[in-house]
């Protein structure tokens, strides 16, 4: 994946707003390059919550707008709060699934440090977990 500074602190800027609650969202990508953010509602949140959930109508609303501008969604993105920014379980369960967004990449953003942390992975139908790298361009 190739993401813009500007791209890349829209994303982290979205994670540390909803900290300690995971963010989350999809990033339009054409010619493996993301062209868009497009940050969506997470349903689950509250103190004791881990994890996310796409909910309401912000998801159906990005996905029409990332066909409209003839892109993919071709990055999911959310935030780790609490731990290291590596697929959970829970994530790699999501990944597998094939009925929900086949083959995307997956952004993780670690807000635990002082520093915000990106990293990208990919999640085979087999649940194996393979870092790709996150190429930022300014």
């Amino acid at each position: 994946m190739r993401i813009s500074r500007a791209h890349l602190d829209q994303v982290v800027a979205h994670a540390l707003r909803d900290a300690p609650d995971e963010c989350c969202g999809l990033l339009a990508v054409r010619d493996g390059d993301v062209v868009a953010v497009h940050e969506l509602e997470n349903v689950l949140q509250g103190p004791k919550v881990f994890g996310f959930e796409l909910g309401g109508s912000s998801y159906p609303r990005a996905m029409m707008a990332i066909d409209d501008a003839d892109a993919e969604a071709g990055v999911l993105y959310h935030s780790h709060t609490r731990s290291a920014p590596y697929p959970s379980q829970t994530d790699i369960n999501f990944g597998r699934d094939r009925n929900r967004l086949p083959g995307v990449e997956w952004l993780i953003i670690g807000t635990k440090g002082t520093e915000p942390e990106a990293r990208s992975f990919l999640i085979a139908e087999d649940g194996e977990v393979t870092e790709v790298p996150v190429t930022v361009l300014d």
